[in-house]
């Protein structure tokens, strides 16, 4: 069953953050990731528990690949550049 790593980004350095986007995206893909949605129009409808800013969907084939993608040791460099460049909620939602 699929799986979506799915990420709200407040980005706060727009510069740096590309570098992040180029080094991340070969690696999500080498762990099954697909990019569904790469902050893209959106349209919030209701907000009352949180207003999202800048959304990013990757699918995975399943919730494991998408958690050993964040936790890969290919990965463990490049997330301290989207930790120090951006804010960010992210979760890992099981796919029905």
């Amino acid at each position: 069953m699929s799986a979506f790593l799915i990420v709200d980004t407040q980005i706060e350095n727009p510069e740096a953050y590309e570098d992040y986007k180029k080094l991340a995206k070969p690696i999500a893909e080498k762990y099954g990731g697909q990019y569904r949605a790469r902050g893209g129009a959106m349209e919030v409808l209701e907000s009352d528990l949180w207003t999202p800013t800048r959304m990013v969907i990757i699918e995975f084939p399943d919730m494991d690949a998408a958690r050993a993608f964040v936790d890969s040791e290919e990965y463990a460099p490049v997330k301290p550049m989207r930790r120090d460049n951006a804010r960010c909620t992210l979760l890992i939602l099981d796919g029905a």
